[in-house]
């Protein structure tokens, strides 16, 4: 067996054995395409004060600014779908941030996944990203076979739908590279586009980011939320998934096993009068590990007290 397919088969069984669902390798090229895509998106403002979108823009689209002499872009996927619940008529908190804070716990993954694969490659020069740094995810999900990316923004695996955290190591070894996923299964479904109560989802396959209630009670900073769109929220405090739970091929979705996202008890239990009464020091004892401290105590309160007004 030749070196490249050995390194490959290391890097799937790695995968594998730290829980990644799904392995899938691309070529470190240039995304010019993406490139392309990207630019008309912020020209018209589509990520509203979300200005750190616009910063390293040459590092989002070209590995080999971020690893020096980039070969290969492994992405991984890691299942986040619950089996649990929330309880009726509680303030709605998007899934993935139902148990840690899937950053802390996938990076460090990422690190023990370098670390093993030196053991059996020898050194090598690598990064891995999850979600916090300027790396086109989805781009790579799509370059490296694992799914195509849906009307409404997220990549969608055929046979296990869209709950999934997408991560992204960069290495400087030739491994080879999966067949980039061609086909876009979406069809003529329009479930996400009528069901998003912002319309921020667009026709043509673009997501107006300023619009979605993600970036209303995450992303964006200011002390009140617009009042027009009151009536819009449907209960959402943090985050939303109204998207995905619409779209048809989540019902593939199977429970995670992930000890990590297990959700916090707050999470699935507290009422709405529990969140009114909550104070600054238990929300930072609670949600400690969570990423609901991405909002702080204050951001969550101007979003409980934006919901409730529809009371």
């Amino acid at each position: 067996m030749l070196p490249i397919q050995q390194y490959t088969q290391q890097v799937k069984s790695i995968a594998k054995k730290l829980g990644f669902e799904y392995c899938g390798i691309a070529q470190a090229v240039k995304l010019d395409e993406d490139a392309r895509r990207l630019e008309k998106w912020l020209h018209q403002g589509m990520h509203g004060k979300m200005q750190y979108m616009e910063n390293h823009f040459d590092l989002r689209v070209d590995p080999s600014k971020l690893v020096p002499g980039a070969k290969s872009v492994i992405t991984l996927l890691k299942n986040y779908y619950p089996s649990a619940k929330q309880k009726p008529n509680t303030p709605l908190i998007a899934k993935y941030a139902w148990g840690k804070d899937y950053h802390e716990v996938i990076r460090s993954q990422l690190k023990l996944f370098l670390a093993e694969l030196s053991t059996h490659i020898g050194e090598i020069n690598g990064r891995g990203f999850v979600d916090s740094a300027p790396v086109l995810e989805r781009s790579w999900a799509v370059q490296s076979g694992l799914g195509w990316v849906g009307k409404n923004g997220n990549l969608i695996h055929k046979q296990s739908g869209s709950f999934f955290f997408i991560a992204t190591l960069i290495v400087d070894i030739v491994l080879e590279a999966d067949s980039p996923y061609a086909k876009d299964y979406c069809g003529s479904c329009t479930k996400c586009i009528e069901a998003c109560p912002t319309e921020a989802i667009l026709p043509d396959k673009k997501i107006n980011g300023s619009k979605c209630i993600s970036y209303y009670t995450i992303e964006l900073k200011d002390a009140l939320l617009p009042n027009e769109l009151k009536e819009q929220f449907n209960n959402w405090m943090f985050g939303c998934d109204i998207c995905q739970d619409i779209c048809p091929w989540n019902r593939f979705s199977k429970p995670h096993q992930e000890p990590s996202f297990e959700p916090i008890s707050a999470v699935l239990n507290l009422t709405t009068s529990q969140w009114e009464e909550l104070t600054e020091e238990s929300f930072k004892t609670i949600f400690k590990e969570s990423p609901l401290k991405r909002s702080k105590f204050s951001g969550i309160k101007r979003n409980l007290r934006f919901i409730q007004s529809l009371d």
